[in-house]
């Protein structure tokens, strides 16, 4: 199969027959072989019967249903592992994303030989309190990581199929998926001028745990990408330092005694620093040793309760 179109939405039932028609007449006119995957996260709205519907005019369309929300992560990575096609391009649901970007997406992973296709919505029609916090995100993240991307978290972006099968999103780590495609071997990462279209039906599901949410997964991105295989050169590094440090303050300290012998080592502040990088720095030493264990032998995170599967 050339094409896989993965869709995660919760609440998109006006868009969908729109979006459909408009994605089947670009891969029809393309001659691609092609499947539209729909992963329905908990929508309330009647989303999933329209995808019924959907199905049954067309039988390239293929979805899955959530029983909860759990978020668009779960949808995403659910949908990778789903996939069959050896083009992935992953879409938003609610038309603000032009089916129209497909051929060149796909060109860009089969002709041109990337791994990873980002979308850059260059002119947004989002409000200040979405498009200011994506700012200072794409700066940080591209500081962080080393790709030089202009836009980690748009939706429209095209996939090589080993790239989706080896990364693992949750979480609300679809953000930074081209920092995990690069973790994981992937550096042939590419950027494209892409369409942003105004909303047309609903409302958008931004919200202001993302304030929070996004710069403690920047900083789980970079932890897992440099250390999640080896956790101990981290934490034991650190105690290590943290520990000789305290005990050359108590080596001093013991020294400084017998030489003056004027006063007691516990009436000096320095002794309670050295004493608190001693227990820092083993405490330290130890987590690296528990999270080798865990890493060795934990089980996969991701497991969603699915309710329905077409």
């Amino acid at each position: 199969m050339d094409l896989s179109l993965i869709i995660p939405l919760k609440n998109e039932a006006e868009s969908l027959p729109e979006l459909e028609a408009w994605i089947r007449k670009v891969c029809e006119s393309q001659g691609y072989s092609y499947e539209i995957l729909f992963i329905d996260d908990g929508s309330t709205d009647g989303s999933w019967k329209v995808i019924e519907d959907l199905q049954k005019a067309n039988k390239c369309v293929r979805a899955i249903k959530f029983r909860r929300n759990y978020g668009k992560s779960a949808a995403l990575q659910t949908g990778f592992e789903a996939s069959r096609g050896d083009v992935v391009i992953t879409m938003d649901a609610d038309l603000q994303d032009s089916p129209d970007e497909i051929p060149d997406l796909y060109r860009m992973i089969r002709e041109e030989g990337f791994d990873l296709v980002s979308g850059w919505k260059k002119k947004r029609y989002d409000p200040l309190s979405k498009t200011i916090p994506t700012k200072l995100y794409n700066a940080a993240t591209r500081w962080i990581s080393g790709i030089h991307l202009h836009d980690f978290n748009c939706g429209l972006k095209s996939y090589r199929s080993e790239v989706v099968k080896s990364v693992e999103v949750y979480g609300d780590m679809h953000r930074y998926i081209p920092v995990l495609a690069k973790w994981a071997g992937f550096t042939k990462i590419g950027e494209k001028v892409v369409e942003h279209r105004a909303r047309k039906y609903g409302t958008t599901k931004f919200g202001l745990e993302r304030f929070i949410n996004g710069p403690l997964d920047l900083m789980s991105v970079s932890f897992v990408g440099r250390f999640g295989k080896r956790p101990m050169h981290l934490f034991g590094t650190l105690g290590l330092l943290s520990f000789f440090i305290g005990f050359g303050i108590l080596v001093y300290l013991s020294l400084s005694k017998i030489a003056y012998k004027e006063y007691g080592i516990a009436d000096r502040p320095l002794f309670y620093f050295g004493i608190l990088a001693l227990i820092v720095g083993t405490q330290l030493f130890l987590t690296g040793f528990l999270a080798e264990m865990i890493n060795r032998n934990s089980p996969t995170r991701n497991v969603y309760l699915i309710e329905k599967e077409i």
